[in-house]
């Protein structure tokens, strides 16, 4: 029986349970999980965004969760050239790309070359993009600001 190698590519910028629920049914897809952490040229070239914590740093949280095997950084923007630097049978990735023009290009090309393509749900309730715009509004705040004490019944 051949190994099963997976790959789950990802900024995992300010990393959260969505990030680690993919990694988890990722695993359970494959023998082998790599996770693509994506570099931070990568993050601002492709999305405009510079991440809020560091690639090295990155890269040092998600290798050590215990789903995945492998974490490298992610340096290119065509995922087939990243199949053909790592080499992977599965592409995994949140389903808000499926349906998408770039989802539809991306399972084309793999097609061609035999690599599944699996999309996970996405978590609707946690994401990098929210937790980013509440840390922009955060540091709009003076250094003085307090969140006020609240009162319960016990405290009284």
């Amino acid at each position: 029986m051949t190994r099963r190698i997976g790959y789950a590519a990802g900024a995992y910028d300010l990393f959260h349970v969505g990030h680690l629920n993919l990694l988890k049914h990722a695993k359970d897809r494959c023998d082998y999980l790599i996770a693509g952490v994506v570099s931070d040229e990568m993050l601002e070239l492709n999305k405009g965004i510079r991440p809020v914590v560091p690639l090295a740093e990155r890269l040092e949280i998600v290798n050590h969760i215990d789903y995945v095997d492998e974490a490298r950084a992610e340096v290119r923007s065509n995922k087939l050239d990243t199949w053909r630097d790592v080499g992977f049978d599965i592409f995994f990735k949140g389903d808000d790309w499926r349906g998408t023009d770039k989802g539809g290009r991306l399972e084309r090309e793999f097609a061609l070359v035999g690599v599944e393509v699996v999309y996970f749900p996405y978590t609707m309730h946690t994401s990098s993009t929210r937790l980013r715009q509440a840390l922009d509004v955060l540091s709009g705040l003076p250094e003085s600001w307090v969140v006020p004490e609240i009162k319960t019944a016990e405290s009284k």
